[in-house]
């Protein structure tokens, strides 16, 4: 993406003035697996005595793309940076897979629209609710 683009979309990454805003006066904690950027502010805090935590995207601006530790960690469920007390990865934990909702990739059940729209018959195993009975 040119510096155009990083002038005027917000939605594709942070923007210039997110970058430079973050860099006086944030602090950079982290980054995980997807490439995203966490921060602390350096001074401020919210009217709750909070300090204030925010990330930065790594590509689209997608919550999903944040791992649970670090959605953890942006929402004060604990203080300390999740990679100092992150557990040993398991053997059934799979490899983070983006949500596809509203892409091409998407799940289509049979009978969708997209999928042209035809499902299979009722088997007469479904009787409608009537008020009635």
């Amino acid at each position: 993406m040119g510096i155009l683009g990083k002038i005027f979309t917000w939605w594709d990454g942070a923007t210039i003035g997110t970058s430079i805003w973050s860099a006086r006066h944030g602090e950079h904690v982290g980054t995980d697996a997807q490439g995203n950027k966490y921060y602390r502010a350096k001074k401020a805090k919210t009217p709750e005595g909070y300090e204030k935590r925010w990330v930065i995207y790594a590509g689209s601006n997608d919550a999903s793309n944040v791992p649970s530790e670090w959605h953890g960690w942006l929402h004060h469920s604990y203080d300390e940076v999740p990679e100092s007390h992150l557990p040993p990865p398991r053997i059934w934990e799979v490899d983070y897979t983006p949500n596809a909702t509203g892409t091409m990739a998407a799940y289509r059940p049979q009978g969708a629209l997209e999928r042209g729209g035809r499902r299979a018959a009722a088997t007469g195993d479904y009787e409608a609710w009537s008020p009635d009975a």
